[in-house]
C-alpha cells in the first residue's frame, strides 16, 4: 500500500501545482519575471558589441527545476519566451517612449510658439511683430494674456492723470480708490458717490505711490510722500514768492548712478528745507538715442519729472535774470557745498520719525537698532522714492523687455497648462470685461514668486568697502530659505562675470539675472566697465535691476555700496519693510 499511497500524494501535489500555475497572479508574476531576465539579457548582448556572446532561446525549464517525469507545473503557453518575444516587448517601450516624447515635443513646441508671439507683439514697432503673428495664423484677439507685460501707454496715462491736479482742485484725484478704478465712470450710476469721490480730492488723500500700510514703510511715509509732492508742485509757479534750486546731476568722473542719486537725494533736502522747488536739468546718463525729445538729457526719461512742466519753464526762465539771482529767487547746484549737499541737516518739518524705525535690518545675524546716521537713511529713502514715484513708458517698457527674457517662457508654459482650450488650434478669446479693465489691471505684472533679490558688489567696491565672496551672499540666502522653504528664485544683480559662473554650483536654486556683457578683470574700474557697455546699456540695466529689486520679496546686499542703500530705501517705502534685508556688511559711515 505504501507505493500506492506514495503515488496517490505525487498526484495529488501535482494537481495542485498545476492549479497554482495555472492561476492568473502566477502567470503574471512568471511573465513579469521572464521579461526582466530577457531584457537583462538583450542589454548585455548589446555590451558585447563585438559579438562573442550570443543569446540562444531562454527555455522556462532552464530557469526551473526540472521534474525527472518532464511533467511541467506551468501550461504549455507560458513554456518559453524567444528573444522574439523580447524584440516586441522593447518595440512596444520604445513606442510608448515615442509617444511621451512627441507629446512634451507638441508642448514645448506650443510654448515657444507662444512666447514668440509675445515677443513680436513686444517688438511690434520694431522687428516685423505683425509680420511674424501673421505667418504663423495669430490673431491678436485670440492670443492670451501676457502675464508678465504691462500695457505701458495705458498704465503710462494713468500715472499722468494721477501726477496732475484736475481743474481748480487743491490735490491730484487722489482717493481711496485704486488704480484704473480712479477712472471708472461712476458719474453714470450714482452722484452721491461722484460727490464723495470730489470730497476725497480736495480733503488730499494720501498718493497713490504707496503701498502697503503704515507698519509696512518708514514712519510717516504716506504723509511725507504727500507734502513734497504738494511743495513740488504749487498752485501758481510764477508767484513772486516761489524760489528755485536749478541743478545738473553729478557729473564727476567716477560717479555711479546711485552716488548721482543719493546726491540729488541731498539737494531735495536743501530744497525742502530752503523752502525752494527743486528742477533738475542735465542728467548725462539719460544723453543718449532710446530717450527721446524733451526727455533726452533729462531725468524724466526715466521717472516722471520731479516738478511740473509750468515750474520748470518758471526756473529757466529766472536763470537768466540778474535780478533773480540777485534777490535769490534761483540758486543752482554751485551755490551749496559737497558737504551740505552730502552730508547737510535732514529736513525737521516732521519732526524725528527716523528715531521710530524699526530693526528690521540684518547684520552678521543680529538687528541692527540704530546708528549714528538714520535720519540721513529716512530722509533719502523719502527722496529717492519720490524721485522714482512713477516709471516713464520708456521704463515700463524696457520692464518689460526684461520680465520677457528671464520669465516669459514660465509664464508661457504656466498660462498654456492654464487653458481650457487647445491654443492655437482653436480660439477662446472674449471680451474683456469691467473687472478686466477697472480691478484685475491694478495687480503687479507677473514674476516667480517668492522672488530673492541679491546685488552682488565686488571688483573696485573695495576701495570704498568691505567686499566679500558670493558664498557669503549664499549663505544668507540659504538662511533666508530655511524660513521660507517655498523661496527658490533668485535675482541676480552683479556686474562681474565670476559671480554668474560660480552661481551655477547651486543648482537648488533658480538664478534670473540681464543678458549683458560682464566684468571678467576684477581690477577694472566701474568707470571703465561702464563705458566699455555705452551709456544706454550702462544706465538701462542697473534701473531694470533696481526696479526688480525693490518690488522683490527679499533683499540681500552691502549696505556700503550707495546702491543696495538706495534699493533698502525703495523697499521701505514701498511695502516692503517687514521682509526686513540682509547685509554682508554696514555703511561705512555708521
Amino acid at each position: 500500500m505504501e507505493p500506492l499511497n506514495h503515488k496517490s500524494i505525487e498526484r495529488v501535489v501535482s494537481q495542485r501545482a498545476l492549479q497554482m500555475g495555472s492561476s492568473f497572479p502566477c502567470q503574471i508574476c512568471v511573465v513579469g519575471f521572464l521579461c526582466g531576465v530577457c531584457l537583462t539579457s538583450l542589454f548585455m548582448a548589446a555590451l558585447t558589441s563585438f559579438g562573442t556572446f550570443q543569446f540562444g532561446p531562454i527555455l522556462f525549464s532552464t530557469m526551473s527545476m526540472a521534474n525527472s517525469s518532464g511533467n511541467s507545473t506551468f501550461p504549455n503557453d507560458v513554456n518559453m519566451i524567444t528573444s522574439a518575444d523580447c524584440h516586441i516587448k522593447v518595440k512596444e517601450t520604445e513606442r510608448l517612449w515615442d509617444s511621451e516624447s512627441s507629446r512634451e515635443r507638441e508642448k514645448n513646441e506650443r510654448v515657444s510658439l507662444l512666447y514668440s508671439a509675445w515677443s513680436a507683439v513686444l517688438n511690434e514697432s520694431t522687428s516685423g511683430g505683425k509680420e511674424y503673428l501673421q505667418k504663423h495664423g495669430i490673431s491678436g484677439s485670440s492670443l492670451p494674456n501676457a502675464p508678465h507685460l504691462e500695457n505701458c501707454k495705458v498704465k503710462t496715462q494713468l500715472y499722468d492723470y494721477l501726477d496732475k491736479r484736475t481743474g481748480t482742485e487743491a490735490f491730484p484725484p487722489w482717493t481711496t480708490w485704486k488704480g484704473f478704478l480712479q477712472t471708472f465712470p461712476v458719474a453714470a450710476f450714482n452722484e452721491q458717490m461722484q460727490t464723495l469721490k470730489h470730497q476725497a480730492v480736495s480733503e488730499g488723500a494720501y498718493p497713490p505711490w504707496i503701498a502697503g500700510s503704515d507698519e509696512e514703510n518708514y514712519p510717516l511715509t504716506r504723509k511725507v510722500q504727500r507734502d513734497i509732492w504738494i511743495h513740488q508742485h504749487p498752485l501758481n509757479c510764477s508767484n513772486p514768492d516761489v524760489k528755485f534750486l536749478v541743478a545738473d546731476w553729478e557729473r564727476l568722473p567716477g560717479f555711479g548712478i546711485g552716488a548721482q542719486i543719493a546726491g540729488m537725494c541731498g539737494l531735495l533736502g536743501i530744497a525742502v528745507n530752503e523752502g525752494r522747488i527743486l528742477v533738475t536739468n542735465y542728467y548725462n546718463r539719460a544723453d543718449h538715442g532710446g530717450c527721446k525729445g524733451s526727455s533726452q538729457s533729462s531725468w524724466s526719461c526715466y521717472f516722471f519729472p520731479e516738478t511740473s512742466l509750468e515750474c520748470r519753464q518758471r526756473a529757466f526762465e529766472l536763470i537768466k535774470s540778474e535780478d533773480a539771482w540777485s534777490k535769490g529767487t534761483v540758486t543752482t547746484k554751485e551755490n551749496y557745498t559737497s558737504k551740505h549737499i552730502w552730508a547737510g541737516p535732514t529736513p525737521r518739518k516732521w519732526g524725528l520719525p527716523w528715531n521710530h524705525l524699526q530693526p528690521t535690518t540684518d547684520i552678521n545675524g543680529t538687528l541692527l537698532a540704530s546708528h549714528r546716521k538714520m535720519d540721513r537713511r529716512w530722509w533719502r529713502a523719502q527722496a529717492v522714492r519720490y524721485l522714482m514715484r512713477f516709471p516713464t513708458e520708456y521704463t515700463c517698457n524696457l520692464m518689460n523687455v526684461a520680465r520677457h527674457a528671464s520669465f516669459g517662457k514660465l509664464a508661457a508654459k504656466m498660462v498654456l497648462e492654464s487653458l481650457a482650450w487647445d491654443w492655437p488650434k482653436e480660439s477662446g478669446s472674449k471680451p474683456r470685461s469691467d473687472i478686466d479693465e477697472y480691478v484685475w489691471s491694478n495687480h503687479k505684472p507677473w514674476v516667480p514668486r517668492p522672488l530673492l533679490s541679491m546685488h552682488v558688489r565686488m571688483g573696485d567696491k573695495a576701495c570704498e568697502m568691505k567686499v566679500v565672496g558670493f558664498e557669503e551672499y549664499m549663505q544668507l540666502a540659504d538662511r533666508t530659505r530655511r524660513h521660507f522653504p517655498h523661496l527658490n528664485s533668485i535675482w541676480l544683480s552683479t556686474e562681474m562675470q565670476e559671480v554668474i559662473d560660480k552661481s551655477r554650483k547651486y543648482s537648488h536654486w533658480n538664478f534670473h539675472y540681464t543678458k549683458i556683457r560682464r566684468q571678467v578683470r576684477i581690477n577694472m574700474s566701474m568707470a571703465e566697465y561702464e563705458a566699455s557697455l555705452g551709456r544706454e546699456t550702462s544706465t538701462n540695466y542697473p534701473l531694470i535691476n533696481f526696479l526688480m529689486a525693490a518690488d522683490s520679496d527679499f533683499f540681500i546686499g552691502a549696505l556700503g555700496s550707495s546702491w543696495s542703500y538706495l534699493i533698502d530705501g525703495m523697499r521701505n517705502t514701498g511695502g516692503k519693510v517687514m521682509a526686513g534685508f540682509l547685509s554682508v556688511n554696514k555703511d561705512r559711515f555708521w
